[in-house]
């Protein structure tokens, strides 16, 4: 129930200040200590909605209170309760501020103060619009951050790609640099020359190893002429394919040229740059050096010629040596017959006996000199042996005396008393002779070969040798020639590596005699400086002779006991002289021409106890298989080979075949080594 208004003031200037606070947008009351309405203006009532009959002068606030309460504003039961809490609250007024959305959905923004004689005072400012627009700007300052949001993803997804990007580029720029310098190193490394020649036979390209190859004045080969870089020594040889290469045909070739003081040997192809429309651009150039290629070919001919020199060696020492045995055996018959003479004049027999003596020496001097060639010719594994080093060079100065040219002088140092390395002689020779041969090629004007041995005792130098500790027989040659760099050296046991020019040495020499003395137990050491010569020392292990027993008395004066031997040898002049010394040793003979004839015999005449045969003979049946036919049909008979020339392996026996071993007696022979080979073989058929 309200309480009766306030009358109403006619006051006009009070009625002036109501028309004012009417003006005001914001809304206004004023209520006294009494908590009754004393001011208010339009805009109060029309922001509240309240009615104009409780604009009053005197309205308690506890109507509005209420008004608004029974409106809706607060729950049932709960409207006496909100007034006495809203009293509660006037009474102790506070100032505050706060906003409260109508039911309309207006928001108002109310502000109390309190009055100095109490009461307050509240201002009411619809902020709807202010609101909204602060909504709205909130709103669209969100979308607008999310759009920043979005945009700065996107931005920095973008400078991510973009950073990845660089990377990649900087990756690839590494990548490419990388493989441009393995190309690089590629081209400048391989054993290949690989240049680039243009239209007018200029070059824009060339690899290191073509530059080196050529060594151009200053350096450089891009942006030069090809007769300018090759010089016209090689242009002329290379001109034709060249021109042909710049007409558009591919063409490989091959020339020489002198670098560094030796002949070089180079394959080229010429690979031309044509364009899709059939111009010539230029050409490539790939070439290789084939200087080594060269010398293998060349030591492999050698090699061949080696084998059939060999080989025709094996097939002239049987004939030179059957020559020789009718040689020594008619001489040393002459000599042994001498003292029966008709004439029996010592005078004579003296004069005759010094023509027949050199004869005989000159001949067996001709056995040595077959056995060497056969020692050089043959391939055969080693067979060490105690050999006097100062025997063996002083038979190779001799030797080499007559095979050096006169202004080569040779001089020894061969010790006083023996010295004894465990060697292959025919290899030593071999060696030492090839020493001397490349001290020859040292000297062209001449100078002095040194040939020198001697004891030694390695210890702490064993190193320079490669050997261990130990007492060795050392081999020196020195030459004062023209000596070998440090280059040379380094290399001078490289297969194949020689400084002779093509066609005058195959650089296997020392090579082959460095493996010859590492083989044997040894090493070799070269001491070289340009001008100063050349010194090589080889070691070998030392070692002694062994000692024979005496040896039997010469079976020339034990005559055989009347034993039948059946003489096979296809050559009438040889079977002549060997019927003679078997005849003179008290054995007689029966002679066969060859194999079959000899079967024939043996199958017809069993008195026969020994066949002495020829290694190799016509017919289809040679020595060594007329021993097997022996050995397995007739059993009780023995048989001694004799040859010329032979490549069994038995070390003067050869195998029949059946087990057994046959003798092997090596012509040209004595009387004397017939005698003791005739003995041996008795002597085994009796064990």
């Amino acid at each position: 129930m309200h309480s009766p208004p306030a009358a109403p003031s006619h006051d006009p200037r009070l009625t002036m200040l109501q028309a004012g606070l009417d003006l005001l947008d914001q809304g206004i009351t004023v209520f006294d200590a009494d908590l009754r309405l004393v001011a208010w203006n339009r805009t109060f009532l029309e922001l509240l909605d309240f009615p104009e009959s409780l604009a009053v002068v005197g309205t308690p606030f506890a109507d509005f209170i209420r008004y608004n309460a029974e409106r809706g504003e607060y729950g049932p039961g709960e409207v006496e309760a909100q007034v006495a809490e809203r009293l509660a609250a006037a009474a102790s007024f506070q100032p505050h501020v706060r906003e409260r959305q109508r039911p309309n959905g207006r928001v108002l923004l109310l502000r109390g103060e309190p009055l100095p004689e109490r009461g307050f005072v509240t201002l009411y400012t619809d902020i709807t619009e202010q609101r909204y627009i602060e909504h709205l700007t909130e709103h669209q300052n969100i979308q607008l951050e999310e759009r920043v949001r979005r945009r700065t993803a996107q931005l920095e997804n973008a400078n991510a790609n973009l950073r990845r990007a660089i990377t990649e580029k900087e990756s690839i720029a590494a990548a490419l640099k990388r493989s441009e310098e393995r190309l690089r190193l590629i081209n400048d490394t391989i054993p290949i020359l690989i240049g680039y020649v243009d239209a007018n036979e200029v070059y824009q390209y060339a690899n290191r190893g073509y530059a080196e190859w050529f060594a151009p004045p200053g350096g450089t080969v891009i942006g030069r002429s090809v007769p300018d870089v090759v010089g016209r020594e090689v242009y002329a040889q290379v001109r034709d394919p060249v021109k042909k290469a710049l007409a558009g045909q591919q063409v490989s070739y091959e020339y020489q040229k002198e670098r560094h003081g030796e002949t070089v040997f180079a394959r080229s192809t010429l690979v031309p740059e044509i364009t899709p429309e059939g111009r010539t651009l230029g050409f490539f150039v790939f070439a290789y050096d084939i200087t080594e290629q060269k010398r293998m070919q060349a030591a492999l001919i050698q090699a061949q010629k080696m084998e059939a020199i060999g080989q025709l060696t094996g097939g002239l020492a049987h004939d030179f040596n059957n020559l020789l045995t009718v040689i020594i055996g008619n001489l040393a018959a002459l000599q042994d017959h001498l003292p029966k003479a008709a004439s029996g004049d010592a005078t004579v027999n003296a004069a005759v006996n010094e023509f027949v003596e050199p004869a005989l020496q000159s001949a067996r001097r001709g056995v040595q000199l077959i056995k060497r060639l056969l020692t050089y010719s043959r391939q055969q594994p080693l067979l060490p042996e105690a050999v006097d080093l100062g025997q063996l060079l002083a038979s190779l100065s001799k030797l080499l005396r007559r095979s050096l040219p006169e202004p080569i002088a040779i001089s020894t140092d061969l010790g006083s008393q023996p010295i004894h390395a465990l060697a292959d002689p025919g290899q030593l020779e071999s060696a030492v002779l090839n020493f001397a041969l490349n001290a020859r090629d040292a000297m062209p004007d001449g100078g002095v070969l040194h040939l020198a041995c001697r004891p030694v005792e390695l210890s702490t130098d064993a190193a320079a040798f490669g050997v261990a500790p130990g007492h060795y027989a050392l081999l020196e040659v020195t030459d004062n020639g023209c000596g070998m760099d440090a280059a040379t050296l380094a290399r001078a046991f490289d297969p194949f590596f020689t400084t002779k020019r093509l066609g005058l040495g195959s650089g296997l020499g020392l090579a082959m005699a460095d493996g010859f003395v590492k083989q044997s137990g040894g090493g070799i050491a070269i001491h070289s400086q340009p001008g100063e010569g050349t010194v090589i020392q080889m070691v070998l292990p030392a070692t002694q002779p062994e000692t024979h027993p005496e040896p039997p008395p010469e079976e020339s004066s034990q005559p055989g006991g009347g034993e039948l031997v059946l003489l096979v040898e296809d050559d009438p002049q040889v079977r002549r002289i060997v019927c003679q010394q078997l005849v003179d040793l008290g054995y007689p003979v029966i002679e066969a021409e060859d194999g079959q004839q000899a079967l024939l015999m043996l199958a017809q005449i069993p008195d026969i106890r020994l066949v002495v045969s020829d290694v190799l003979m016509p017919g289809g049946l040679n020595g060594r298989q007329l021993a097997e036919r022996i050995a397995g049909e007739f059993a009780d008979k023995r048989c001694l080979l004799i040859s010329g020339y032979t490549d069994e392996e038995g070390q003067g026996a050869a195998d029949s075949g059946l087990g057994a071993q046959i003798p092997v007696l090596a012509k040209p022979f004595t009387r004397q080594e017939l005698a003791r080979a005739l003995h041996a073989t008795f002597s085994s058929s009796q064990s």
